[in-house]
């Protein structure tokens, strides 16, 4: 049984055209939604064994703000360069690439990736997962390398608009 986290990083900000997309920090509204959603994870006491992120600046920082929230270190995070603009196909490749003894995975990255793979992996359909939301599914097969379609079974999708 596995459990599967999609995060989407928080909001950013798009003030500076001198910052490239992958620079960009987190605006105002980001700062305020993750540490709120990460808060919202942690009173559900999630912990997840492995989190995955990618390297660009909005998604790593939203990240480092859950890892915290979670009481996890934030040196054992993964940095993973494919989910920097990935497709579902490319998140679902470093998803079936985890070792089998990691029960529990939360993913930072990227629309429209990931809203494709949690649509992929689920028969719930999702229009846009917004920035900051998170879709929790469940998988029954010991092994990631199985996850394919429709191998999930949907738990739950918080994103900041259902409290703002």
């Amino acid at each position: 049984m596995k459990e599967l986290y999609l995060v989407r990083h928080a909001k950013s900000s798009w003030k500076s055209k001198a910052v490239s997309d992958f620079e960009r920090p987190l605006n105002k509204r980001g700062k305020r939604d993750a540490p709120f959603m990460a808060k919202l994870i942690r009173e559900q006491k999630i912990k997840p064994d492995l989190i995955i992120s990618s390297p660009s600046n909005r998604a790593l920082t939203t990240a480092k703000i859950f890892s915290e929230q979670m009481g996890y270190p934030f040196e054992d995070l993964l940095l993973e360069t494919k989910l920097y603009e990935a497709s579902s196909s490319e998140i679902l490749e470093v998803l079936r690439n985890i070792n089998s003894t990691i029960d529990s995975v939360m993913i930072f990255a990227h629309n429209p990736g990931l809203t494709d793979l949690a649509n992929f992996l689920s028969n719930d359909r999702f229009e846009n997962i917004p920035t900051c939301g998170i879709v929790s599914l469940h998988f029954d097969d010991d092994l990631w390398q199985e996850l394919d379609g429709n191998s999930c079974r949907f738990l739950f999708f918080e994103y900041p608009k259902k409290y703002f």
